[in-house]
This record gives C-alpha cells, sequence and structure tokens, in this order.
C-alpha cells in the first residue's frame, strides 16, 4: 500500500455526558484541527460519559490529542463529577488504533509509538499519564481495567507505589482533573444489553458469567450497571473474529434468561466495522453467503475507489 496515508483511529472517553454546551466546546477543539476528521460522538447522562471518534496521521492527532486534554481539564471539574461509570480523569482513556488494510498499512506497533508521544505531550500540560495496551511500560499495566481499577480514588490510594507512579506528567493527583490513561489496542467493538429489569445484582451476575476474566467468553469486557431504570450490561469486545456480536449477546440471553430476566435492547457505543454488521445479519437472517458487494453503498463504494 506503497503512498497510502499513514492513519490511525483515536477513541477518547472523556468524563462529561449531560451538558451539550460543555461536550460541543469539547468536541470543537478537536475538529478544528487541520487533518482530523471526526467520525462520531456518543454522549450518555446516565453514565456521564462521551466517546468521541476521529481519525487521521499521526502529527494531526498529536495536536489534536493535546487540545483535548486542555479543553477536558478546562471544561470539567472531577470532583463534583459523577456518573454510573467509573473514571480516573476528565479525559479519562485516549486509545490509538491501527487503521490496517484497505484503509492505511500503520500497525499496532506504529500506534504504540503514537500513544508514548502523545503521552508525554499530555503530560507536559500537567496531567498524570499511564500508558496500556501495546504502549504499556511493564506487563502489570497493559490492561486498561488494572490501570483504572477503583477509579479516581483507587489511584489515589496507589500512585506514591514505584509500582504504580504515572509514566509521564507529575506523581500527584489533582482531585479536579485526576489522570489520564493512553494506550494502544486494536479495534474494539463497545455493546450493551439493556435487562428488562431494574436490579443491578443481575447486571452484574451476568457480566461475570459472560467475561473472559471469570471464564467466560474469549475477548469480552464487561461491568454490570444501573443505567436509569434499567440494569444494564456493558461491554468491550475486544477481538471479533474470538468472540463476535451475535456470540455475545447470545450469551447475554441465556445468562439473563437463566435468572428471570431478558435483553430488552442494545445499544453500540461508538463505531462498528462493516464486517461485524455483515456478521449479525449473517447470523440472525441465517444468510451465510452475505459479502459486502451484496451491500448497495459498500458496492458503490467499492466501485469509485477501483481503478
Amino acid at each position: 500500500m506503497s503512498g497510502s496515508p499513514r492513519l490511525f483511529e483515536a477513541v477518547p472517553n472523556f468524563s462529561e455526558g449531560r451538558d451539550e454546551e460543555r461536550i460541543s466546546r469539547i468536541a470543537e477543539s478537536v475538529q478544528v484541527v487541520p487533518g482530523v476528521h471526526v467520525l462520531g460522538l456518543h454522549s450518555d447522562p446516565d453514565h456521564n460519559r462521551s466517546v468521541l471518534t476521529f481519525v487521521g496521521e499521526e502529527g494531526a492527532l498529536l495536536e489534536a490529542s493535546v487540545a483535548l486534554a486542555r479543553a477536558c481539564a478546562r471544561e470539567i471539574d472531577l470532583s463534583v463529577q459523577k456518573g454510573v461509570h467509573p473514571r480516573m480523569g476528565v479525559l479519562d482513556v485516549l486509545p490509538f488504533v491501527p487503521l490496517g488494510p484497505p484503509l492505511s498499512d500503520t500497525t499496532l506497533q506504529d500506534a504504540a509509538r503514537l500513544a508514548r508521544s502523545v503521552g508525554e505531550a499530555i503530560g507536559s500540560l500537567g496531567l498524570p499519564v499511564y500508558l496500556y495496551g501495546a504502549a504499556a511500560t511493564a506487563s502489570h499495566r497493559e490492561n486498561l481495567a488494572d490501570v483504572r481499577w477503583g477509579g479516581y480514588d483507587g489511584l489515589d490510594t496507589r500512585i506514591e507505589d514505584p509500582l504504580w507512579r504515572p509514566d509521564y506528567g507529575p506523581r500527584e493527583l489533582d482531585a479536579r482533573s485526576g489522570a489520564v490513561a493512553v494506550g494502544a489496542r486494536p479495534f474494539l467493538v463497545a455493546f450493551n444489553a439493556y435487562l428488562d429489569t431494574d436490579d443491578v445484582d443481575v447486571a452484574r451476575i451476568v457480566a461475570a458469567e459472560v467475561r473472559e476474566r471469570d471464564g467466560g467468553l474469549p475477548s469480552i469486557k464487561a461491568l454490570g450497571l444501573r443505567v436509569g431504570k434499567r440494569a444494564q450490561v456493558s461491554m468491550n469486545l475486544t477481538d471479533l473474529e474470538r468472540t463476535s456480536i451475535p456470540a455475545a449477546l447470545e450469551a447475554v440471553r441465556r445468562s439473563a434468561e437463566g435468572r428471570g430476566a431478558r435483553v430488552e435492547s442494545t445499544e453500540l457505543v461508538g463505531l462498528v466495522p462493516l464486517s461485524a454488521i455483515l456478521e449479525i445479519a449473517r447470523h440472525y437472517l441465517a444468510l451465510p453467503e452475505l459479502r459486502p458487494e451484496h451491500v448497495l453503498e459498500a458496492a458503490f463504494w467499492k466501485s469509485r475507489q477501483d481503478p
């Protein structure tokens, strides 16, 4: 793919999901950076969290990430922020994802180098930065859940421990801004299932049953939360080739039904690749031969790209 742009996806999560004007100002800090293409913004008032998705080359993403960190620190006060989703910072997590073929030729190692550059730059702003995933500087920091264990309060109790000193920035937490986890990872899908019950204990049991770390399906991370008046199983699917969206959903359904509940609706947070949508359709339509060329828009896009 000689000559193709070297593109990465950034999927920052920041700790504001209720104030539309504030969210707009934070997103605008990224949108104005030349070479950055904002693809999506998902805000959840119950989680009090927003997920921004943007794409660009290395230099543009570095500039946009620093602008985003500044905006989050200016607009959000973590000491008064409340929401059901755990968080440790105003800019809570900033992962970089390589966009391989057919979009680009970047690799996970490239994304890790970008994450380290961004982490150093954000650290220079006065925010403690922890590197995770493929960018981690130690094996015990590779798993984002371990880095963010206990949220802000959990990190505050162990930041002086040499094992948990920040990779960049100050070695103390500011209650207003917290810390940032910056990492590199493959593409994942954030997928939530809402149950027809408000009993959060049911969601927690289901989450424990389906997630990998407790013996469930591979490449699933899950939490049980109460969102509004419903219990939610909040999932990250980190490898769709190992566990697809249909496989995850059916596992949640089976577990919930065994406890007298059912899945009422589902939710995608952020973007999902066309291949995953096609896999869902193949599964539920019993249409194993479904391919991108059967989708009108995909066929049209391909015809415009072909020489």
